[in-house]
Formats: structure tokens, C-alpha cells, sequence
């Protein structure tokens, strides 16, 4: 009896790991699996390495040591110095530190924030309290494309303007803003300059003094390294004022003990994909580019959203038409195909993109982001784009 049913439950492993193997993961602008270099260097601050980095004893010592050597090396990556990074749990405590903590230690130089129709949530959000707040927020369009253009943000910036945040790369759609001629507009004004990359940087070269940046935010689990860790850039001289109070932690600017093991795998990851970023990311251009034309070439009434060149390499938004959107999502992961129909941070959520909405796209239209990444290959394309057309096929049937 019990051998019977070891092996229907061993059938049963073989059928789910055979399915599990044949899915494709096009989810990387949500989270990225973590490399196992970076898992190999967050282990030993897991176990024997387990130190406060506060503490002054030997364990506390060596975790400081590792904590130390991550900041020199995110640091040089950036093109920043180490006491101008500030290290976060996740893209959205940057964002929200470089927001608020700017403006409230900043603010007797002027109570206006400028940004853009599709920022991150984690941008938008924390404006919106800034206007509950007092401050005057402009939120600025974008054109078809979902670009921004500049000469509207430098007819925007008025001597009371303290604050501009624009991100450097959309994480639905993937197109690039012009940070370069942005930072050097703000620098010109002097505005201070936050760049949300968190979906840039592991995939294209972000250096703070390229881009004039003042504040710049990322996280580690976009660029395969763990959940839990980021950082903010802030440039000397930009003060912020603490978010979190407690201790004296990170030069007094977010208290709290700081996640060495994650720090660590952050840096081992982020020293990774700096390496190969280019390479990569020309990789996944081409990849999307087939996947695109493949998808238009089998599937009727799709539109491509966002701009065609000025863009992550790794990222296709397309919509559908005559589709119900969390049908189409639940029917493609049924399907082994998983991807997501915009922000990963909405908890589920299908309801219509903020981002899309700004860039004048029919809100009735579903809506599928595919953002590629290492395990992506070429030959995977066909077996895709075979999924994809089966169940928008099955769903538009089911309207009929």
C-alpha cells in the first residue's frame, strides 16, 4: 500500500517538475532570481559571520568590514564616494527617503516638486503626500511614446522648484527618459535631481555624474541579487532628513541594524551584472525584437507600447485586443508563460496602468509585459509565441 502510493506521489513530483521546467519566466522587471555568486557571499553572514555590525567585538568587527567593502564597491560602481551611499531595505524606502527627506531638510529653499505621469508608485504616492502637505506638485505628461519631454519640465521649474523626480527607465514599458539632459537642466537651475534606476541600473550603465544626479535610488533583487537590500545615493551636501528614527545608523541618515547578508549579495550581484550589462542587454534587445515581431506576425489586433528603441533592452509591453486581461494572465501561466500586465507592486492587481493611461492607451485593452532576462534564450520564442497565440485565441473565444 505504501509502496503504491510513494509512487503515484512520485508520478505526481515527475509531472510537476516536467511542467515546472517547460515554464518560461518573463518577469524579470518584477524580481530577478538571485545569483548564486551573490548567494555564496550573503552565506556567511548567514551563520558563522552573524555580527551586529554596531558591535565591537570580533563578529560585529567583521561585519562592519563586510558592510564596508559592499558601500566602497557600490560606490565605484555609480561613480559616487562611499559616504554618499545610504543603504535601504528596497527600491520603494529610497524613493521615499530621497522624497521626503530632501524636501523636509530642504525646504526653506522652496516648497515645489516636479515629476512625471509615470513614475513608480513609489514616487507618485509620496508627491501626493507632499501636496497633502502643503507642497505644490507638478506631474508633467508624457507623449505617446511614454517619453518626457524637456523643454516642458524647464518651462516647469520655477524659483521655488526644490525638487525633480524622474526615473530613468519605466518599468512597465521599459523606455528610457533623457536623465542626461534632465540632470544637466537641473544642475543648470539648481534644482536637486532624484533618478529613480531601480530597473536601469544591472542593465545599462548608471553613473551618478553622468547624469548629474543629487539622489539616485536601486535594489538589489532587480539585478539578481536578494530581496531586502538597496540603496540611495545622496550626493554630498544633500542633506535628508531621517525617515526612520532609532540609532545613529548609516551617518545618522535611516536608523535600524542593516541587512549585511543581503548588502553582501547585493554587491556581489551588482559587480556581476555591471560587467556584463552591455553585453546583456544588446542580448535581450534582439530577443524582444524577435519575440515582437513574432507576436505580431501570428496574433491579430496587438499593439507594441512604449518606444521602439529608446528603451530597456529586455523589456516588450503589448496589448491585446478583445481580451479580458486577468483572463489572459491566468491563462498564460496555466500555460507555463509568466508574466505580469505592468507594476509588480499593485499585489496582484489587473486594474488598468497608470503608465498606459498617461501614454493615451485604451484602458479596455489587456495588457502583457514581457521582461526577459538570463534564462531567456532565442530558442525559447517559438514555444512562447505558440502559448502566447493559444490563449489569447482561447480568451477572445470565450467573448465571442
Amino acid at each position: 500500500m505504501w509502496g503504491k502510493s510513494f509512487d503515484a506521489a512520485s508520478r505526481l513530483h515527475d509531472r510537476l517538475r516536467s511542467h515546472m521546467a517547460a515554464r518560461f519566466y518573463l518577469d524579470h522587471n518584477a524580481t530577478t532570481p538571485v545569483h548564486p555568486d551573490a548567494s555564496r557571499a550573503m552565506t556567511p553572514f548567514l551563520a558563522e559571520q552573524f555580527g551586529n555590525p554596531s558591535s565591537i567585538h570580533a563578529r560585529g568587527r567583521a561585519a562592519r568590514a563586510a558592510m564596508d567593502a559592499a558601500r566602497d564597491g557600490m560606490a565605484s560602481l555609480l561613480g559616487a564616494k562611499s559616504k554618499e551611499i545610504v543603504f535601504t531595505s528596497g527600491g520603494t524606502e529610497s524613493n521615499n527617503l530621497a522624497l521626503f527627506g530632501a524636501a523636509h531638510a530642504h525646504q526653506s529653499r522652496g516648497r515645489h516638486v516636479v515629476t512625471c505621469a509615470t513614475e513608480h508608485h513609489a514616487v507618485l504616492h509620496p508627491c501626493e503626500r507632499l501636496r497633502d502637505e502643503g507642497w505644490e506638485v507638478t506631474v508633467l505628461p508624457v507623449d505617446a511614446m511614454g517619453r518626457l519631454d524637456v523643454g516642458a519640465l524647464a518651462d516647469a521649474i520655477r524659483p521655488e522648484t526644490l525638487l525633480v523626480s524622474i526615473m530613468s527607465a519605466n518599468n512597465e514599458t521599459g523606455t528610457r527618459q533623457p536623465v542626461r539632459e534632465i540632470g544637466v537642466l537641473c544642475r543648470g537651475r539648481g534644482v536637486l535631481f532624484h533618478c529613480d534606476a531601480t530597473q536601469s541600473f544591472g542593465k545599462e550603465r548608471v553613473h551618478v555624474g553622468e547624469w548629474n544626479a543629487d539622489l539616485l535610488s536601486i535594489t538589489a533583487h532587480k539585478f539578481y541579487g536578494p530581496k531586502g537590500a538597496a540603496l540611495l545615493y545622496a550626493r554630498s551636501g544633500v542633506q535628508l532628513q531621517p525617515q526612520l528614527l532609532g540609532g545613529a545608523h548609516e551617518h545618522e541618515r535611516r536608523a535600524g541594524t542593516e541587512n549585511v547578508a543581503a548588502i553582501a549579495g547585493m554587491a556581489a550581484a551588482a559587480g556581476i551584472a555591471s560587467q556584463q550589462a552591455e553585453a546583456e542587454n544588446k542580448r535581450l534587445f534582439t530577443l524582444t525584437e524577435n519575440l515582437w515581431a513574432e507576436l505580431s506576425r501570428s496574433i491579430m489586433e496587438i499593439r507594441r507600447n512604449g518606444h521602439a528603441t529608446e528603451r530597456l533592452g529586455n523589456t516588450l509591453n503589448v496589448s491585446f485586443s478583445d481580451c479580458d486581461g486577468e483572463a489572459l494572465l491566468m491563462g498564460l501561466d496555466l500555460e507555463g508563460v509568466e508574466v505580469s500586465s505592468g507594476s509588480a507592486c499593485m499585489v496582484g492587481s489587473v486594474q488598468p496602468s497608470h503608465v498606459l493611461k498617461a501614454m493615451g492607451v485604451d484602458a479596455k485593452l489587456a495588457t502583457a509585459r514581457f521582461s526577459l532576462g538570463s534564462s531567456s534564450k532565442e530558442e525559447h520564442i517559438p514555444k512562447i509565441v505558440s502559448r502566447v497565440k493559444l490563449v489569447v485565441g482561447r480568451v477572445r473565444q470565450s467573448r465571442s
